[in-house]
């Protein structure tokens, strides 16, 4: 495959997205990575609604990854202030393990210091993802300790597994 490209999401890719995100958090199609859900999470981890809400927003971007033409990855950009927050970052399951998300990070990194000026990027994850957080501690992510509920009676971010289900806030200095 060719090296990727960025570019920053438009209304019409919104249903590839959603697919995309699901794909990579949940149901069986998830299994065939390593950042699946559902061990978790049943019913969906966003809504076509809630790209578009990422796409359309202020201060945001969600970032389009392709390969020869392919939609292979995204994440979300948000500048709030100082810092800019990333988010709704997926890689197709297929894809997982090969250093594409690694590249994406990079890349997002790179963007929000040099489009916004911002000196430390946040993220949210949901702290028994033990192997996820530990993949970002590798790049540089701390733990900060910080902890926000899950929005458990929301189906728009999914069905619990589990009730003891709460967000970490990870950052790092840019």
């Amino acid at each position: 495959m060719s090296n990727p490209t960025f570019r920053d999401a438009v209304e019409a890719d919104v249903p590839e997205l959603l697919k995309l995100v699901e794909s990579a958090y949940r149901g069986e199609a998830s299994r065939g990575g390593w950042t699946t859900e559902a061990d978790y999470l049943d019913g969906q981890r966003t809504d076509e609604q809630g790209v578009r809400d990422v796409v359309e927003a202020a201060n945001s971007t969600l970032v389009v990854v392709e390969q020869d033409g392919v939609i292979v990855a995204c994440c979300q950009l948000e500048r709030r202030g100082d810092s800019a927050y990333f988010g709704m970052f997926a890689v197709r399951p297929e894809l997982q393990g090969a250093g594409l998300g690694k590249v994406v990070l990079a890349e997002a990194e790179r963007r929000v210091v040099a489009d916004w000026g911002v000196r430390e990027m946040q993220m949210t994850v949901i702290q028994v993802r033990a192997e996820l957080i530990a993949w970002y501690e590798r790049r540089g992510y701390r733990r900060t300790g910080q902890m926000s509920p899950f929005p458990y009676g929301d189906e728009r971010f999914g069905i619990p597994r589990r009730d003891d289900l709460q967000f970490e806030l990870l950052v790092k200095a840019l």
